[in-house]
C-alpha cells in the first residue's frame, strides 16, 4: 500500500478542526491499516514527524427504508498527534 491507500480523506468537523492549533489530525483511513501504516503514511504524504496515532473502529449503522434494511459501511477513524511546532499546511485553510 502506498500513502494514499492508507488515508481515505481528511475528516473534518468542529471537533476535528479544533485540534489542528495543538498540531492533532483526523482522518479517514482503510479498515485494514495498522499504525504503523498510518504512521509512515502521513509522515510520507505530508512531509512531517508523527509522535502519536490513536486509532478508532467505526461500525457501520443499520438504516431503513420502509420495510426494506440495510446497513452503511464499517469505518476507521485516525487521529495523529505532531511533534510540536509543525502542521499540515494542506488542511489548515479548509475551514
Amino acid at each position: 500500500m502506498n500513502a494514499f491507500d492508507v488515508i481515505k480523506a481528511p475528516l473534518i468537523s468542529e471537533k476535528a478542526y479544533l485540534g489542528f492549533d495543538k498540531g492533532v489530525y483526523t482522518f479517514w483511513v482503510d479498515v485494514n491499516a495498522t499504525k504503523t501504516d498510518i504512521k509512515q503514511a502521513v509522515q510520507t504524504a505530508f512531509g512531517v514527524k508523527v509522535l502519536a496515532v490513536n486509532t478508532q473502529n467505526l461500525r457501520g449503522k443499520t438504516k431503513r427504508v420502509g420495510r426494506f434494511e440495510g446497513r452503511r459501511i464499517d469505518r476507521k477513524k485516525a487521529i495523529i498527534k505532531l511533534v510540536e511546532g509543525q502542521k499540515i499546511d494542506a488542511l489548515e485553510g479548509l475551514i
